[in-house]
């Protein structure tokens, strides 16, 4: 007997306090928590979806209360009569605002209170008179917008339709006017500098053919890598000292960039001097006996004093195994009677001829 006395208790205590926990929980749920509460009557004039016992209510977003009980209204059952439970000091007035809220992902429904000036005498029961449309779900609320959209292009279908057709019309003589409206258009580009940019003409460096080829020729295969360069002579442009934009050469472009124009054209060059030993555009070790390495010092029009073209590169003569067996500098320039494209390509054309001569008849008597 002793021994079940304290089991007994236990089982006593623990029960109460089960029983209590859902008293707590009920009494939050139905009757607010601490603090005095008011009771108000609500009508929605329509159906309110989802909206159960409990269901919170919320004055300017703040949950002050809960719905406490739900039914239809006697007089016109398609009215829902409903009573909220929030608490006292809520500022409930006669002209607050009531509506249906849809919370969250699933859309619960919820009571909510807005504004009030108007406040009720002693003693008068308060009946809040919902919005209409309160109770209408996004859903509903989406169809009742459609439903409008459809009313309002049914009532002006008519002037639709002239509008759709004046457009019609008006793309029509768009249409038929096309050429004109280019024709407009050019003549804008042309009045405001605008318009498709000025065509470049390409300029290219001929090779020299009378270059003595029938005197001592290469006696070991050569190679000529692509010539070295600063960064100011990796261009297609033509190239001034001092440096500055002359007239005539805006449009004006070599047929490849100057490092490569004047490699094709020494390998051109040497071919026209001994085709049967026409040197290698490789860089490859092994591939030839001796490298004609190339470094462009000048390649521009001289502007200072008497105008002039000048060339200026410096050679070396590298065998396979990397050792420098000569090396030399090779300059020269040519009297420029003109500064325009033609005539310096002309002057070009005659100083690249004797830096060519110059450079083969030194390498046939290195290599």
């Amino acid at each position: 007997m002793e021994t079940r006395a304290p089991y007994v208790l236990i089982g006593t205590f623990v029960l109460a306090a089960i029983l209590a926990v859902f008293g707590f929980v009920y009494w939050l749920n139905n009757s607010g928590g601490i603090g005095p509460r008011a009771n108000y009557q609500v009508q929605f004039q329509g159906p309110v979806p989802g909206l159960l016992v409990g269901a919170g209510v919320l004055f300017n977003g703040i949950r002050v209360g809960e719905v406490t009980q739900l039914g239809l209204a006697p007089d016109n059952p398609r009215f829902v009569n409903a009573t909220i439970s929030v608490a006292s000091a809520t500022p409930v007035r006669t002209d607050t605002k009531v509506g249906l809220d849809f919370q969250g992902l699933t859309g619960v429904p919820v009571v909510t209170l807005e504004g009030g000036t108007i406040v009720a005498r002693s003693g008068d029961p308060l009946t809040l008179i919902a919005e209409a449309g309160a109770g209408l779900s996004m859903t509903q609320a989406a169809r009742e917008a459609l439903r409008r959209v459809d009313s309002v292009l049914e009532d002006n279908s008519g002037p639709l339709k002239d509008t759709m057709a004046n457009f019609k019309t008006f793309s029509d003589g768009l249409a038929r006017n096309t050429g004109k409206i280019d024709g407009i258009l050019a003549g804008l580009e042309k009045m405001t500098g605008g318009g498709a940019p000025a065509q470049k003409i390409t300029y290219d460096l001929r090779t020299p053919q009378d270059l003595g080829g029938a005197g001592k020729t290469l006696s070991a295969s050569l190679a000529i890598p692509e010539p070295t360069a600063v960064a100011m002579l990796q261009t297609q442009r033509m190239l001034f000292s001092p440096t500055g934009d002359i007239k005539g050469f805006a449009d004006f472009l070599w047929a490849d960039s100057i490092p490569k124009l004047v490699q094709a054209r020494l390998i051109d060059s040497f071919e026209n001097y001994d085709i049967a030993h026409a040197p290698l555009r490789t860089t490859e070790l092994g591939q030839a006996e001796y490298q004609l390495l190339i470094d462009i010092r000048r390649f521009r029009i001289a502007t200072d004093g008497e105008p002039r073209v000048e060339i200026g590169l410096s050679a070396r003569i590298v065998d396979k195994n990397g050792k420098v067996t000569a090396s030399r500098l090779v300059e020269t320039s040519e009297k420029l009677d003109k500064v325009e494209p033609a005539a310096a390509v002309t002057a070009f054309d005659a100083a690249f001829a004797r830096i060519a001569r110059e450079l083969i008849g030194w390498t046939v008597q290195a290599v």
